[in-house]
């Protein structure tokens, strides 16, 4: 079983980083926005748009201060959007983060599903702070932080249904 696991990590992580396009999108390098125009939560509910309270992100050290950064992508399946991957930045502990949020009308039918996130650093040209997650139903990935504050980054993440053969990829934009 761990071998599986361990061959179904390193090859899903891997997988998504091909799902970087090659022409992405700059998100700029414009100023970050200022503390009161990001949402942070008092909350611990996770949230479609990404909550650094959540308990999902508290099990991956994701840092309260936390906020997205650059544009969501979408993970397609058939042509039907299943999940959005976001990138977050903080602040605070110098550490982005990928998000993958499933949506509900996927979770409704799917069944089980391995979802995996994490940073591509197209700087270092390494996938970084990597997470996987195998037969699950959950709704909200965090990757683990990853000290790329000063690389270019975009966030990966990738969805495969049980009984897919290969995982479906999505990217947030990419953020120099």
């Amino acid at each position: 079983m761990r071998i599986r696991f361990a061959k179904t990590a390193i090859a899903v992580l891997t997988g998504a980083m091909l799902a970087v396009p090659a022409g992405a999108a700059y998100a700029g390098s414009g100023p970050a926005p200022k503390p009161s125009e990001r949402s942070i939560s008092k909350s611990t509910a996770p949230s479609a748009k990404g909550n650094p309270a959540s308990k999902a992100a508290k099990a991956a050290d994701v840092c309260d201060d936390a906020y997205q950064i650059g544009t969501t992508g979408y993970v397609k399946r058939s042509g039907v959007t299943i999940a959005s991957v976001k990138q977050f930045y903080s602040p605070d502990c110098q550490e982005n983060y990928s998000y993958v949020w499933i949506w509900e009308s996927f979770r409704k039918t799917a069944g089980d599903y391995d979802v995996t996130a994490a940073i591509y650093s197209s700087t270092q040209d390494e996938v970084l702070g990597g997470r996987s997650w195998l037969n699950t139903q959950g709704q909200e990935f965090w990757s683990y932080g990853t000290d790329t504050v000063s690389d270019c980054t975009t966030a990966v993440g990738s969805v495969r249904k049980a009984g897919d053969p290969t995982p479906n990829h999505g990217a947030s934009s990419k953020r120099c």
